[in-house]
């Protein structure tokens, strides 16, 4: 992987208060490897690549919309590396076709092998076995979180972002926050907008992090992957004013937490926070189709 010439814009959201708000639209970074996974992977890939490996192979974990497995498969395709899922959810076998996410993971090459929830549980037993079966491939944990993935997120960091007062960020398994709090600025405080249910969150972080210049604030708005009416209607709205999509997991739940905290005053007068885009757009397609079986509110870009 390269690092991308590609300008990442940084986008004004106008506010009626004494705050600046804006959002750095590191989804755009690639049409398919987007926002943080690119960043995440990044070392990850080419420090694989450099050792030169003979049959070069990749594994990684997720579930039946995961934009890490989205990302890792078209990494795989660009690359010229075959790819593995390791796909939570035994039922999905036979009938990944007609999961959009998968399908185009499939497409760009990647194969799948499906276990049960309760195999995926123990994902170092999982690992452990893998790295057994396949002694010369890399295998990179859900979400894509470790060493090397925090070290690329420092490159969502540059001259333009030393400004702001606070950071923000998406949490699903902690790299990019803990990245962002490893890599900012010391006048800087970092917010991790966690979508998880997992204690052991900000340990992770900190430990990756080596800092404490961030909190974890809770935005799971019902629970990891669960997309509430409240949702749908902020990420339409937030469309329809400002033409950015948002993801119903990751940025939608962050933005719209965002707001709430300006509106309690949380943020001082005249703060200046930035937050990133990390991506996650190719799952509304499988989140729409769920929502249409449904028969709720569907999320509507261009419309």
């Amino acid at each position: 992987m390269k690092i991308p010439e590609i300008q990442i814009p940084i986008i004004p959201i106008p506010l009626e208060k004494n705050i600046t708000l804006f959002i750095k639209r590191e989804d755009l970074i690639h049409p398919e490897i987007s926002g943080n996974k690119f960043w995440k992977l990044f070392y990850n890939i080419n420090h694989y690549l450099e050792k030169n490996p003979e049959k070069p192979f990749i594994i990684t974990f997720g579930g039946a919309f995961s934009n890490h497995i989205a990302a890792v498969a078209a990494l795989g395709k660009e690359s010229g590396v075959s790819t593995l899922g390791i796909i939570r959810g035994e039922e999905l076998h036979g009938r990944w076709q007609y999961n959009p996410t998968l399908k185009t993971a499939a497409d760009n090459g990647m194969e799948f092998r499906f276990v049960t929830r309760q195999e995926y549980s123990d994902k170092n037993q999982l690992t452990e076995n893998l790295q057994i079966e396949f002694p010369h491939a890399l295998i990179i944990p859900e979400g894509g979180t470790n060493k090397n993935a925090v070290k690329g997120i420092q490159y969502l960091l540059n001259n333009e972002t030393k400004s702001f007062d606070y950071l923000c960020t998406a949490v699903g398994t902690g790299g990019t926050v803990a990245g962002l709090s490893r890599f900012a600025e010391q006048h800087q405080k970092v917010l991790g907008f966690k979508v998880v249910i997992d204690q052991s969150l900000e340990k992770t972080v900190a430990e990756l992090s080596g800092k404490n210049n961030f909190d974890l604030i809770d935005a799971q708005d019902g629970g990891y992957g669960k997309i509430t009416d409240e949702n749908i209607r902020f990420i339409n709205e937030f469309y329809q004013n400002f033409g950015i999509e948002l993801d119903p997991i990751y940025t939608g739940k962050m933005m719209r937490k965002i707001f709430e905290l300006i509106e309690e005053d949380y943020f001082p007068e005249k703060s200046r926070i930035l937050a990133f885009h990390t991506g996650g757009l190719q799952g509304i397609e499988g989140a729409n189709e769920m929502l249409r079986k449904k028969n709720r509110a569907l999320i509507q870009f261009g419309k």
